[in-house]
Parts: structure tokens; sequence; C-alpha cells
């Protein structure tokens, strides 16, 4: 019928098969000839089943995201499933790979589902700021009932093919050949003869006496949602299922979509979609990649052994390499102990379990790194330890492996300068702890060469790593940014905020901790630490510090925390600290408010990046929101720092950071040519005149 869409005939079942790669996403020259084909074969008497399938590695994966937004060609998917249920002949859909979203969707308008056993079904949309505007909320309770449909519109994670049978989203699971397994299922489901109730018409799931564990449900979930509004209608959407007719429900949906899908929040969260795909291209030609095949880590500690994990998780054999034994043993202790606290969670089997563990070989001799492929530094911060690993490593790593550091801050241009062969050189930051965060920031050296970071860009994927490549400065761009946000944290409280405050202004804004906070969660010392080896002060933190208040495990920070609690309370000292100090300086203490909080936090961050793209340490604004997103908890309803700038408005960005350089005379409040340009133009990529 078309390229898209093809029909053949198995006797009296008609074959319906989409093949639109690379994932069958449901655009309009699917729908057009989809629609077509199928009213064609209801109205066909010789016709007595409809199998639905897709041709490639998969079902359909989705709608077509880059048609929200945009007026709705017909036909959409409401019409497509709409024809789907009034066809009475049985449909089947045939799901291999995944269906997720309007995919799934278009298989709920069928009588069956079938599935191959390693088939993945869910509505993700949750994680466009959406709710699933074909139906999906309306129909997916009707199979599986009200609690389980709003734990996966909820989440929008998918479920396998054995949990989706279990729950009765599909009616079997098959090995093997699934179209001639889909064809005799369709012969002998149109043999046994109907009626066929279509999913809209089965109420037998939908219980009322469910309605008080639903409104529970409903109520955690906007507990945690954090000013995310697509949970939220989602879940209401479910609940309209439970207590409306169908197609009141139905219609309601669609105006919940509607709604979401012009809202700034899914804007977005479709942006952070496209920016972590456009964030794992390297300009220029298509470089080649080398062969990864084995992994090396130096260092077994906390950051090491997380490393290790990451890649070993992502099917890697994994040499870790320690300074003594017993470091070595007491690091592979602690991954035995992290994989067994997943199975203990469920998350992943005690098979799976070892064969992970079966992947790690320990060592002590850096000449067991020689058949590695890419060697990971994971010591100390320091600059000299590093520097001494890389020339030891040197000397055994064979032609062609790629060296790695993992740091936080150091200049990889120096430590690339202590081996012979900068080219094969190149910075990973991972985030802590670093077998669970997502993002990898991907440091690029003066003289990294191009497939070196093509091939760690692609291996970061593979690992389940969201990959961006910055340039090198200190702290690159999260921590630089970091620093930029944390400048006048102290200052606030010598003014007359209070911890409480400041962390409430971050929460409300939409993070899931504020700073003062965190800090006491990862331990004030390390900072202290750090600030020592950089001869900086930070006036109440380092005095905190030297009382032996480290935050959370001491029992004291810039909270109390009671008996081993994690609940964090006002710390009566602090304060009184906070007023002595204050004193000291001769500051009079002042109420301030949440607008200034975020004025003299959030806008110097924001001011911050247009000097990282200014210097071309990132290569645009869309890969710092993706950094901050994904690694440091940046509201995702917010888009990353870069676009919520522009929601913010960055002229009036732009007044309040000249309001608040005026008015202390501080460079973080400098606002930065390329920030100002924006707010000119309204692009980020202008570029000067």
């Amino acid at each position: 019928m078309s390229d898209f869409v093809s029909t053949k005939r198995h006797g009296n079942v008609a074959l319906v098969t989409i093949d639109n790669p690379p994932v069958n996403a449901l655009s309009f020259h699917v729908r057009e000839p989809l629609m077509q084909a199928l009213v064609s074969l209801r109205d066909e008497p010789s016709v007595a089943a409809i199998v639905m399938a897709c041709a490639g590695r998969t079902f359909v994966a989705g709608a077509e995201i880059t048609e929200f937004g945009k007026p709705a060609q017909q036909p959409d998917l409401r019409a497509i499933v709409a024809v789907l249920e009034t066809i009475a002949k049985p449909t089947i859909a045939a799901i291999h790979g995944t269906a997720l979203g309007g995919g799934l969707e278009l298989a709920l308008g069928c009588h069956f589902r079938i599935a191959d056993r390693t088939a993945r079904l869910g509505l993700p949309e949750v994680k466009l700021g959406l709710l699933p505007g074909g139906g999906g909320t309306v129909r997916l309770p009707r199979l599986v009932g009200p609690l389980k449909a709003l734990s996966m519109i909820a989440s929008g994670t998918p479920i396998g093919a054995a949990e989706a049978l279990a729950a009765g989203l599909v009616d079997a699971v098959f090995d093997g050949d699934l179209t001639a397994q889909a064809v005799s299922f369709a012969s002998e489901t149109a043999a046994k003869g109907g009626p066929f109730t279509p999913v809209r018409d089965r109420n037998d799931r939908l219980d009322r006496a469910d309605l008080p564990a639903f409104d529970k449900e409903m109520a955690a979930l906007a507990a945690k949602a954090r000013g995310l509004e697509a949970p939220i209608a989602g879940a209401q959407s479910v609940r309209n299922a439970l207590m409306l007719p169908f197609d009141e429900a139905l219609a309601a949906e669609r105006a919940l979509f509607v709604t979401l899908v012009g809202g700034d929040q899914s804007r977005a969260q479709r942006h952070l979609f496209f920016a972590e795909r456009e964030a794992a291209k390297i300009p220029g030609k298509d470089f080649g990649k080398r062969k990864i095949a084995r992994v090396g880590v130096i260092g077994a500690g906390t950051m090491g052994g997380g490393i290790a994990m990451a890649f070993a998780n992502g099917g890697f054999p994994v040499t870790l390499l320690e300074t003594t034994q017993e470091a070595l043993q007491r690091g592979l202790a602690t991954i035995d102990k992290n994989y067994g606290v997943s199975v203990t969670r469920g998350s992943l089997s005690e098979d799976a379990r070892r064969e992970r563990l079966d992947l790690f070989r320990g060592s002590t001799d850096y000449a067991d790194l020689a058949d590695c492929d890419l060697i990971v530094e994971a010591v100390f911060e320091e600059m000299a330890v590093k520097k001494e690993v890389f020339g030891r490593l040197d000397a055994v790593a064979k032609s062609g492996a790629i060296l790695a550091t993992n740091t936080s801050y150091l200049d990889v241009n120096e430590i690339a300068a202590s081996a012979s062969r900068p080219q094969d050189f190149l910075g990973m930051h991972f985030f802590s702890p670093a077998n669970v965060m997502k993002l990898l920031e991907i440091v690029r050296a003066d003289k990294t060469s191009p497939d070196v970071l093509a091939t760690i860009v692609d291996l970061a994927r593979r690992i389940g790593k969201v990959p961006v490549v910055v340039g090198v400065c200190h702290g690159f761009v999260g921590n630089r940014m970091l620093a930029a946000r944390g400048s006048e944290l102290e200052t606030l409280l010598l003014e007359g905020a209070t911890p409480r405050q400041v962390d409430q202004a971050f929460t409300d804004f939409g993070w899931p901790m504020g700073p003062f906070r965190m800090g006491d969660l990862a331990g004030l010392d390390i900072g202290w630490r750090n600030r020592k080896a950089r001869r900086q002060t930070a006036v109440i933190a380092d005095a905190l510090c030297e009382q032996g208040h480290f935050g959370q495990k001491t029992g004291s920070g810039f909270y109390r925390y009671e008996n081993g609690s994690r609940a964090a309370l006002p710390n009566p000292e602090v304060e009184a600290l906070i007023r002595d100090k204050a004193a000291e300086k001769g500051v009079a203490l002042r109420a301030i408010g949440t607008d200034e909080v975020i004025e003299r936090t959030l806008y110097p961050m924001i001011n911050e990046g247009a000097k990282i793209l200014e210097e071309g340490i990132a290569a645009r604004a869309s890969d710092i929101d993706v950094v901050w997103v994904n690694g440091y908890g940046f509201p995702v309803g917010k888009g990353g720092p870069m676009f919520w700038a522009g929601l913010e408005g960055v002229d009036k960005i732009t007044r309040r950071l000249d309001h608040w350089h005026g008015q202390t005379g501080k460079d973080i409040f400098r606002v930065a040519s390329r920030l100002r340009r924006m707010a000119e133009t309204g692009s980020w990529d202008a570029v000067a005149s």
C-alpha cells in the first residue's frame, strides 16, 4: 500500500506491517496508509482476522514527538484506535522490542495483544511532561486495574512481557517467530468465533471498591511530584476511567493532554529529550571508534568501585587495581555488598549478581592492565598522585589503549602531559555513586583524538550514561557553575537568612534538597578539606568543622539530627554562630525573601553558564541543561538552567545581576557578554556583531 505500511494475506488472516525505521514512530506518513489498510480490511469479507506487526527491531515505540504542539494531521492516533474498535473480526497486535506510548495505545485498540518474551511495554509520556493522549489512561485500567495503571503511567517505566501477561495487558507470550505465532493465534481465535469485545467495553477490572486505595496512592504520588504536573494529571485521568463513562473519561484525558502539551513543563521536558540526543553528537565528520573489550579501573574506593560497577553493569570485563591487597579486597567486598542490596530489593536476580561479579578481576600489579582497551584512573583528587599514576600506566598500557582520568576539577591537559600519548587521553567525570548517577562529563583535552572522543561518547551510552562533552577549565561545566551558585550562600546567612529559609527557597523552586541540607548530607568536612587545599575560607562552614560538626554523620551541621535520624531540625547553635560572625563583621541582619535568594544563587549560575558558552567549554546551551538535570538535580520540569533562563526572562536576569553588582561590586554579578547578547537577541547561539 505504501513504503511504510504493507498488507499480506496468510490464508484468511491479514498481516498489516508497519515499517518506519528506526523505531516505527506513528508519523503522519504511517498513520494515513495504516488507516486506509484497516478500513479496507474491516470491510473485506474474505478476511477473518487482522494481525498488526512491525518490521525491524521494535513494535511502534511511540508517537512522532516532533509533531507535538503542532496542528494535528488527520488521521491522528485516536481516530485509528476508534476505527480498530469498530472491527468485529479479531484484531491482534504482535509486539516485539518495545511498545511504548502511542505504540501501546495502538495495541490497546486491538482485541488481543501477544508479545515476544523479551518485549517491553509502557506509557512513558510522563517523562515528556505529558500523559498518554490516545486513550491510554482510559483503556489501560480496563485491562490491568486502576492501581497497576497508575503505577505504569505515573512512573513511565516499561514492564516486561512476563509481567504484562500476569497483569492482563497481553494475552500470550511466545518464543521464536512472533509473526508466525501471531498468524496462528489469529486463525485459531477467528475459528472459535466471537463476539470479540473491544477494550473500551471491558469494565471487569474497574471496581470502585479500589477507590480508597487508589486515592491513597494518588496522594502519595502528589507528595513526591515536587511540582511536576504530568504525574498528577495522569493519575487524575486514571481516576476518571474508574469514575466516569468511557467517552467522558476519554474527553477528559484529551483536555488534560492539550493543557499539558501547551505548558512550560512539557516544553521543558521535550527540550531535554532532544538535548540529550544532541549532546551525544560530536560536530564534524563521522569518526571511527576504537574497540573496547576490557576496562581497567585504578582505585577501588567509593568512586573507583562505582565506576567499575558501571562498566560491569554494561557487560564489560573489568580489571580493578589497588595499591594493596587489603584495599583491593575491601573494594571488592563493597561491590559484592552493593550487588547484594540490589538482589534484596528485587532489582537484580541472584544469577545476574553472580554474572556481574564474575566480570571482575582484582590486582595490585599495573602489568595486569596491559590487555585493557580503556583504563580509568579514580585515585585521590591530587595532581601529583594522578601524574604518578599515568606515568606508570604509560609503561604498561598497550598501544591504542584509551587513558582517562576521573577528576572533578583538575586540569586534564596537565595530567595528559604526564603520559607520552596525549592523543589517547581525556577526562571522564563520573558522578557519585557512579554506578547509579546517569551523567558523565567527557572532558576533551587539547590533544584528544576525535576517534577517542567518539569511542567514549558511544561507550557511555552503552553503559547507560548520559554523555556530555566539555572542555578543560576548573570544575568543567557542572562544578564550575555549582561554585557560582554557592558563592553568595554564606553571605546570605550573614545578612539575615537562615539555612532553612535558603533551603526552602530551593525546594520550593523544585530542587530535591537545598544547599545547606545537601552539605550536611555529603559531609561538611569534604568541602572544608577542599577549601584548605585551595587556601579558601567559608566563615560559618569552617567554624562548624573546627568544632567537629560535619553534618548528618556527626549529628550536627547546619541542622541538628537527633538519635541518628535523617530529619533535619533547626540548629540554634548555628543561628547563634551566624549572629556572632555577622556582628564581628559589622553586618546588620535583615529580612531576606525568596526572590533575593534566587537572584543571588541561580542568577549567577546562569551567568556562569553564559561564560562557559562564550569560552567554548560547552558546545551548546542545551548541553549545560543536560549536565544540570542529570548530575545536580535541577528540576526537570524547568528544563535545565539555560532553558529556565528563557522562561524567567533573560532581560530580568541581567537587570537584577546589574543591580546586585552595583550593590556589592562582586565579580560574580558582572553580566557576561553572552548573557547580555541573549537578552538582546533571544538566542544563546547569536554571535557578536
